[in-house]
């Protein structure tokens, strides 16, 4: 059996708590910011944390290692 891989695009976007739980930043902050008002980039700061049923999927199929 040849080893299972991360996915490189999930590796940039979540990272697990200590509980195994997964966090995510907010989308729309990666560019264009100049088209967003300060009110949206204010709000978009920080993380959340994904919902248990999403975040067993993210580990299961992205995140085979994590």
């Amino acid at each position: 059996m040849p080893k299972l891989k991360t996915k490189s695009g999930a590796k940039k976007r979540f990272k697990l708590t200590g509980t195994g739980k997964v966090v995510y930043a907010h989308r729309g902050k990666r560019h264009g910011m100049i088209k967003r008002t300060n009110k949206q980039i204010r709000n978009l700061r920080g993380t959340n944390v994904l919902f248990k049923s999403d975040g067993d999927n993210v580990k299961k199929y992205f995140l085979p290692n994590a």
